[in-house]
């Protein structure tokens, strides 16, 4: 196994740790900044979802770089991807932070490409994820951790930076889904 496989797979190892933070109630005390008050274990937690979500940039820089692109890569990084984003969706959603109904959609999508590449994988394709894929996944991110910080540092000045986030990474979830599911159509039009 590859260096970029080996990131990937630490990506989604972090996963557990991430949950484990965040939903199990330790008492570390709070950060106050301003009005806004922050638990110690959810900016820790934020701040792995961070760590993780950065290891989507190193294992494709090193697997650009060094020419060590692998179909194994092709599948677990968007897997990587899917998995630490519905996790921390999820978390949002049990923390009362991000509304249900966007968190439905953007991981409806999520399930909705993976099936589409498990049938174009029966068809001896491998899809590698496009720039606007890319950008989807880097609005989710940044919703996430605006959220899971709760949206310091711009609370202090009342922008709702971390909901825009969210709405920005909704609308670029279904823009690229209607576009994988349009340059893939094939996989239906010919399915037997």
């Amino acid at each position: 196994m590859n260096l970029p496989n080996k990131i990937t797979i630490a990506r989604i190892m972090l996963i557990p740790f991430f949950l484990i933070v965040m939903l199990v109630p330790f008492n570390w005390g709070n950060i106050q900044v301003g009005t806004q008050i922050l638990p110690v274990a959810h900016l820790v937690g934020a701040l792995i979802f961070i760590l993780a979500s950065t290891t989507d940039w190193i294992d494709g820089y090193f697997a650009r770089k060094y020419n060590l692109v692998t179909n194994l890569g092709k599948f677990l990084d968007p897997l990587a991807d899917k998995l630490l984003v519905s996790a921390a969706l999820i978390v949002l959603v049990d923390l009362d932070l991000a509304p249900a109904w966007m968190v439905i959609i953007i991981i409806s999508r999520e399930f909705a490409v993976t099936g589409l590449r498990l049938v174009l994988a029966g068809e001896g394709e491998v899809v590698a994820a496009n720039m606007l894929g890319k950008i989807k996944t880097w609005t989710q991110i940044i919703a996430i951790s605006a959220l899971l910080l709760r949206n310091l540092p711009f609370e202090m000045v009342s922008f709702p930076f971390a909901m825009i986030s969210l709405w920005v990474a909704v609308f670029f979830t279904i823009w690229s889904g209607w576009d994988y599911f349009a340059k893939n159509k094939h996989a239906f039009i010919h399915s037997k």
